[in-house]
């Protein structure tokens, strides 16, 4: 589940944080990025048991104003489409997310009042309302529905985002791609597979932790020499005068380049010019990209970058 385009963000990440460490123990830093590749696998099963909270958070509440004084008609006879969603049912009784959560110790037991904002918003909005108002039950039906809440809870702003923030510092830079493999896993579930419906993997690959880990271990073996490359092909530029992130963005890219053969050089080139428009300045993907290019055909020239595969890189 956690892909390559992952991989490399966390790396970058965890480099950055280790030159501005105090203490720059190499071991240290690569439990750092094991932990923050874990952290990120947690959030995917965060977010599927916010499903599952959620719910429960409305029945609570349904149950609540039954039980109150003198409950009105509508209270005591409540729409219980949401609380009966089929979807989260299965869910709820997934072996896997049950026994992940238990071992991590994962729950949104103290994130109640972030609970009942996103409860709030959700019952206000406009696809809810339309939900609800159809009487039969339908599985895909409430499979819709939790992609739509999901994707109200991506935008900016919302009470889902500034909670995670709350909870881990790097989740809210790994939110998209998670995000993106909770609507896979909404969308591949099968009612029929019941509470042995099978959740992503931490890894679709073995081989990925192996490219991160060699990935940040070379940057950091070839740190010197790569900054004498790029120096080396920047114009009327001094390294030093470069901002630091750009730089490192660039040596974790030539260390891609050298150390892969089998990863195309503009598939390399093309994650680096993403991952700068995520983390440097606003200029800095243009300056980048100008940089690795040269880089790139440099080492090409020299016969230092074989490639297994290799495509002709389009800077359009």
């Amino acid at each position: 589940m956690i892909n390559r385009i992952l991989l490399r963000i966390k790396v970058v990440q965890v480099l950055y944080a280790f030159y501005h460490s105090d203490n720059c123990d190499k071991a240290i830093a690569e439990n750092e990025l094991r932990h923050s590749l874990q952290k990120a696998y947690d959030l995917y099963f965060y977010l599927l048991a916010l499903m599952v909270e959620l719910t429960r958070f409305a029945e609570q509440k349904i149950d609540a104003a039954r039980n109150k004084y003198l409950p009105t008609d509508k209270e005591k006879n409540p729409q219980m489409r949401f609380v009966e969603n089929l979807f989260v049912k299965q869910l709820s009784e997934n072996e896997q997310l049950n026994e992940y959560l238990k071992k991590r110790k994962l729950s949104w037991v103290n994130y109640q009042d972030a609970l009942k904002r996103m409860y709030q918003e959700i019952t206000e909005s406009d696809f809810f309302a339309d939900y609800m108002s159809v009487d039969e039950h339908s599985y895909d039906a409430d499979k819709n529905l939790w992609k739509k809440i999901f994707k109200m809870e991506m935008s900016d702003g919302s009470p889902l985002l500034a909670t995670l923030e709350d909870e881990n510092a790097y989740w809210l830079s790994d939110v998209d791609i998670i995000g993106s493999f909770v609507f896979k896993t909404i969308k591949m579930f099968k009612q029929e597979n019941a509470s042995a419906q099978e959740l992503l993997p931490m890894y679709k690959d073995p081989a990925d932790l192996a490219f991160a880990l060699k990935l940040f271990h070379t940057t950091i073996d070839c740190y010197e020499e790569f900054g004498k490359m790029i120096d080396e092909h920047v114009k009327n530029w001094e390294i030093d005068r470069i901002a630091f992130m750009d730089t490192l963005i660039m040596k974790t890219a030539i260390a891609e380049l050298l150390s892969f053969p089998t990863i195309p050089t503009n598939v390399t080139l093309n994650e680096y010019i993403e991952i700068a428009k995520m983390f440097s300045t606003p200029r800095s993907s243009l300056f980048i990209n100008g940089v690795l290019d040269q880089i790139a055909a440099y080492l090409k020239a020299d016969n230092q970058l074989e490639k297994l595969v290799d495509f002709t890189r389009d800077t359009k």
